[in-house]
């Protein structure tokens, strides 16, 4: 069976489990696109649960670009002292809006090499954005959809960013912008690296 063939099969199936499942995610839900990006900025290597309260109380306290461009790190950090890595996303937060503002007037860019030119902004973020605020196709790969695509033997790669054009070559484009959420909430509900588990649990075997 060809790769493409193995991943509708499989996606399918997760999709059916997973599709309707009304979780929210760091980068949904917000008002603003401007609070989707600084979400996402927040969310990397934190849970979805830490970090959805933790912006939802920076953004009362900022609640214009312009006011979280001008915050004091360490009021933000405060508000962060629950987040991983918050030293560093209390930094890249106010430098990201700054950069919004200045360079893209208060805007969130639309292309990958713009977004790229944000503090705190890599692939991933990157394509976070692109798929939730400006609906364009892409696959934004955590280290749940890297784990299953390589336990799923959909693809056989070391990196996230590998895994991520390699499934751009085999998952049809029209399906790109659905593969984070399915499997991200399916890296969610079963952990490990047990490929016959991983199966049972949306129906295959």
């Amino acid at each position: 069976m060809d790769k493409q063939k193995q991943f509708l099969i499989i996606f399918r199936a997760a999709k059916k489990k997973y599709g309707k499942l009304e979780k929210r995610l760091s980068a949904e839900g917000w008002k603003y696109d401007w609070q989707t990006l600084i979400s996402t900025i927040m969310s990397a290597q934190s849970r979805d649960e830490t970090t959805i309260p933790i912006a939802e109380k920076l953004f009362r306290k900022y609640n214009t670009l312009e006011k979280l461009a001008g915050a004091k790190y360490a009021d933000v950090l405060k508000t962060f002292k629950s987040l991983n890595y918050n030293k560093t996303k209390a930094k890249h937060v106010i430098a990201a809006a700054k950069v919004i503002l200045k360079d893209f007037r208060g805007k969130v860019p639309e292309s990958l090499g713009d977004l790229t030119r944000i503090p705190g902004v890599g692939r991933k973020v990157a394509n976070i954005a692109l798929v939730e605020i400006h609906g364009k196709h892409a696959i934004p790969v955590d280290t749940h959809v890297h784990r299953l695509a390589n336990v799923l033997e959909l693809v056989k790669t070391k990196t996230p960013e590998q895994t991520e054009f390699a499934l751009m070559d085999i998952v049809p484009k029209k399906y790109w912008i659905e593969v984070n959420r399915i499997f991200v909430l399916w890296g969610k509900s079963v952990k490990g690296k047990d490929k016959k588990k991983l199966l049972r649990s949306v129906g295959l075997s």
